[in-house]
């Protein structure tokens, strides 16, 4: 938040919905300010999501994810009539606060949250070293334990030599296929 914003008594609010009715608040929200005419004290809404890599049937799949699933912020200035359009949007079901005062995020907060939020490309971490014993949680290999061969931090991806047929096999897999024993 600028100090422009500051001034202006601009805050960001967090608001509780039903989880899964994040979008709808947010589309609820935006036209409401819009036919209440409320722009100069409803500026921003706003659903914080992250990337984050998952692995399905093998397959490593990047996606955004909610962080906070059931809120949703607002940048706004709290008067009676900007608090009343927020408070009556359908699904909403209240602000982030004690009693009815709803209470802003600090400067600190959100910048955490922006950062969270802008990182484009997730970081891989693995919490294994090399000759650690772990098991195969996905993919054909599924269940079978073996040891860390080595690790290749920058593509996420593991070498896991696998007992097979009275030979050590080496695996190539994702960082998210494994867990240790």
């Amino acid at each position: 938040m600028s100090k422009q914003n500051e001034h202006l008594g601009l805050r960001w609010y967090v608001i509780h919905t039903y989880s899964g009715y994040e979008d709808n608040v947010k589309r609820n929200l935006e036209e409401r300010i819009e036919s209440m005419n409320m722009q100069d004290k409803i500026k921003d809404v706003l659903i914080p999501t992250e990337t984050k890599i998952k692995i399905k049937n093998g397959k490593r799949k990047t996606v955004r994810e909610r962080i906070f699933p059931g809120y949703v912020l607002v940048q706004m200035m709290v008067t009676d009539d900007s608090w009343y359009v927020v408070r009556n949007t359908p699904n909403v079901t209240g602000f982030i606060g004690s009693g009815t005062t709803p209470v802003p995020m600090s400067e600190e907060e959100f910048k955490s949250l922006q950062k969270r939020m802008g990182v484009e490309e997730p970081e891989y971490k693995i919490d294994v070293i090399k000759g650690e014993s772990v098991k195969i949680t996905d993919g054909p290999f599924k269940d079978l334990e073996g040891k860390v061969a080595s690790i290749d931090e920058n593509h996420g991806k593991v070498k896991v030599l696998v007992s097979m047929f009275g030979r050590e096999t080496p695996v190539e897999l994702d960082f998210l296929q494994i867990k240790k024993v």
